[in-house]
């Protein structure tokens, strides 16, 4: 919390919130006394009409969300939206952001970067996403990826990213600029096998490598095609690691009868 930030807080009329329990809590810390109003997602599109007539009545509001940045991933976008179609000023106050935290932290290159947000919360429609992000770098898209993900889900994420994308570097940044910070580096098939295992706890953030276009080795086809069929049919499988690794697809599916047979 900067200086600039609490000073913010104790200036307006009220601090617009996701939960006044949890910003109640940052607010007692720093001494700020400002009325809380709830603002989530269930009732930001009724209570925007209010807020708005107030605004233009000289009335001057806060947002701030329960963790990280407003709107990136966290309810405000609507209001937003409403008070510049309104012609009323909007200006912001930096604070942490997990999205940008996790990419410095990540030792992945950090930029052009990419950012999606949480991905489907179920695995069809999880597989299909990251398989346009692959399809998009199979066209020329070069950029490090970034996630946020609920740690229940994690391993499932983890191991679907590496039956789509292979063996590649990534990171899983965990509650990040808190007390128990934590930053676990390796490529996906071993993040998968490690968290699997052990399920993590706390706000996850994901940052996974960019594409490369160096041809695949004959290890990283094999690491590719296991963690894809440990997840994907045959076929689906031999899609994935076609378009993850721009081999033919002729060589892929031929190698994935060959390591099918193996197992």
């Amino acid at each position: 919390m900067s200086f600039r930030g609490i000073e913010a807080l104790t200036q307006v009329d009220a601090i617009l919130c996701e939960d006044t329990r949890t910003s109640g809590v940052l607010m007692a810390a720093h001494g700020i006394k400002t009325k809380l109003i709830a603002l989530h997602d269930h009732n930001e599109e009724a209570r925007i009409p209010g807020l708005i007539a107030a605004m233009q009545g000289g009335a001057r509001y806060a947002l701030i969300s329960d963790a990280g940045t407003p709107l990136v991933s966290d309810p405000g976008f609507r209001l937003t939206h409403a008070a510049i179609d309104a012609g009323l000023p909007v200006g912001g106050i930096p604070g942490a952001n997990a999205a940008v935290m996790a990419l410095t932290l990540s030792g992945l290159p950090p930029h052009p970067f990419l950012f999606s947000g949480f991905l489907p919360v179920k695995a069809g429609p999880r597989q299909s996403a990251l398989t346009r992000l692959a399809n998009a770098e199979a066209a020329g898209l070069a950029a490090t990826l970034i996630f946020y993900e609920a740690p229940h889900r994690l391993a499932e994420t983890l191991a679907d990213a590496a039956a789509i994308f292979g063996p590649r570097p990534a990171a899983v940044c965990r509650e990040l600029t808190k007390h128990f910070e934590e930053v676990v580096r390796d490529n996906l098939p071993n993040l998968a096998a490690r968290y699997a295992a052990t399920p993590p706890r706390g706000e996850i953030t994901l940052v996974i490598g960019p594409a490369t276009a160096e041809p695949a080795s004959a290890e990283t086809l094999d690491a590719a095609l296991v963690a894809a069929l440990a997840q994907l049919s045959l076929k689906d499988a031999v899609d994935a690691v076609t378009t993850a690794t721009g081999l033919p697809r002729r060589q892929v599916y031929a190698r994935a009868l060959g390591l099918s047979r193996d197992t």
